[in-house]
């Protein structure tokens, strides 16, 4: 009798312990549906806000084509030319100033709505422009608009993102960026055999058919957390966390720390003014965090990369290619190639780091800047050199797209404490558009005292800055929260030293997985 009872609660325990493996397997995969629903919601959110970057890259892509026919039907000068392409990047530094502010008195989300009816206002009036005049108009409220939109987006993903997944969704703005200037090529193209009274129109007007998916955006994403945390609106906040947050049981503690930061803990709340103040009276921290941000944001404008992409059909005619439509043809291959490196770039940013893909971006733009002013000005007008001015161009918008075009708003977007991060953010916007705008204003004229080949020797010259920039200024931020890299700037060690941080790290997750052999 006792062996069948002990052969009995053998069975019994048996089952007990089959039964126990099943509800654990159950646990499991239950808990692997709800890290699968978290990151699915936190794509939609991401993709949703990045829209208003559509919108900018069509812009930018469209208006290479565009200006030919406007020049032809409106019959402006080249420095009007040189005017209504910069000007969007310079007046758009006024919505980034603002956008700062908005976005913490309405919220983020909205301020991204507030963007796209800017701009859709902006590209219907352009859209119907009789004169110049009318077409400044438009591109004024475009501007704006672009201005609140490129600052926001980046900040608002940051914000939602878990930080193993924050380098890719935060640069979704540029991905979509991209996607707009190669729709942009293809408009162009598209449109150009229609009368040029009716094609820059039309090929402007489509840029606002992206508000529909906007509005429905509107239905879908959330308030960002930690600016509902900045409200004092503790519960939405929490409800905000548990969709975004793959594991339930770290909300809690990703709470406190957003409240931490956001100086409720003792109770403390940022005037607009001490704000301002801080960023213009900055401690040697946050002017690290400054000079990171708003230097990157300039680097990456500064090499040239609005030139190539603005100006595209003139490279290409002073390589030797005849025609318009063919001009543009060569275009659309240029918006291929920066299309497909940022995807790339996407599935590399949190697996390789933002540092190494910022090291083979500057040299690799460098190179190839390099080599497209040697093409230019000893090999122009012959088959040889038109193959190599597409190659050059489309390498340096590759480079561009897997490195510094994606990273440098990733970078600017994480690194500012919560106090600081919409002005900072803002701050770094305008760095941005003042050199997009600058370098857009002024390539024509430049080119014409020193040739497109001497151009972009000056460019890659710069560009090679900006290789030592990245080296010493550049900290690597891969799979930290906003709150450990906001630690990493307040040491009172350099930020390229950030390695001896990350080396720690490693030897501390080394620790841990050996205390794990020893137990099992």
């Amino acid at each position: 009798m006792a062996i069948q009872e002990n052969g009995n609660g053998g069975v019994m325990k048996y089952r007990r312990m089959d039964s126990d493996g099943m509800e654990e397997d159950a646990g499991v995969l239950c808990e692997e549906k709800r890290n699968e629903s978290s990151r699915k919601y936190v794509l939609v959110c991401a993709i949703f806000a990045s829209l208003n970057s559509v919108l900018l890259g069509y812009d930018v892509g469209v208006m290479s084509g565009a200006i030919i026919f406007i020049h032809q039907d409106l019959k402006i000068t080249e420095v009007q030319e040189e005017v209504l392409v910069g000007i969007l990047s310079i007046v758009s530094l006024l919505g980034s100033l603002a956008g700062g502010k908005m976005s913490d008195a309405i919220g983020r989300k909205w301020t991204m709505a507030f963007a796209a009816i800017l701009f859709q206002s902006g590209a219907l009036i352009m859209s119907l422009a009789p004169d110049f005049k009318v077409l400044m108009i438009g591109r004024f409220l475009a501007g704006i608009g672009i201005g609140f939109g490129i600052m926001i987006a980046p900040v608002y993903i940051a914000e939602i993102s878990p930080a193993v997944a924050r380098g890719s969704f935060t640069s979704f703005p540029e991905i979509f960026i991209n996607l707009g200037i190669l729709l942009g090529y293809v408009s162009n193209y598209v449109f150009s055999g229609l009368s040029p009274h009716i094609n820059w129109r039309i090929m402007l007007g489509v840029g606002i058919l992206p508000s529909v998916f906007i509005g429905i955006a509107l239905f879908v994403i959330p308030e960002s957390p930690r600016w509902l945390v900045m409200k004092n609106r503790i519960d939405e906040a929490r409800l905000v966390l548990l969709k975004t947050n793959e594991d339930a049981n770290e909300v809690e503690e990703r709470l406190a720390e957003i409240q931490q930061a956001a100086g409720h803990v003792n109770a403390e709340k940022y005037e607009e003014k001490a704000v301002w103040r801080e960023l213009l009276n900055p401690s040697p921290g946050v002017r690290r965090m400054l000079i990171t941000g708003c230097g990157i944001q300039c680097f990456q404008q500064v090499t040239g990369i609005d030139a190539t992409v603005y100006y595209s059909p003139t490279i290409f005619k002073d390589a030797g290619i005849k025609g318009n439509t063919q001009l543009l043809a060569a275009t659309v291959a240029v918006g291929f190639t920066k299309t497909i490196f940022i995807l790339i770039a996407i599935s590399l940013i949190d697996k390789v780091g933002r540092k190494p893909l910022l090291y083979v971006s500057t040299i690799g733009m460098t190179t190839c800047l390099f080599g497209l002013g040697f093409t230019l000005s000893l090999m122009g007008n012959g088959s040889v050199g038109i193959k190599l001015a597409i190659l050059c161009v489309c390498g340096n918008v590759a480079f561009f797209s897997v490195g510094i075009g994606p990273i440098c708003w990733v970078l600017t977007s994480e690194i500012f404490p919560l106090r600081l991060r919409a002005q900072a953010s803002a701050l770094g916007a305008v760095g941005s558009r003042v050199s997009s705008g600058v370098v857009a204003m002024s390539f024509l004229s430049i080119s014409r005292m020193i040739t497109v080949g001497g151009t972009f020797f000056v460019f890659a010259a710069i560009s090679a800055l900006s290789v030592a920039f990245v080296h010493n200024c550049v900290p690597e931020t891969k799979g930290k929260s906003l709150e450990e890299i906001e630690m990493l700037f307040q040491n009172d060690r350099p930020p390229q030293h950030g390695g001896e941080l990350e080396l720690e790290d490693v030897k501390h997750l080394m620790q841990t997985q050996r205390k794990g052999h020893i137990i099992s």
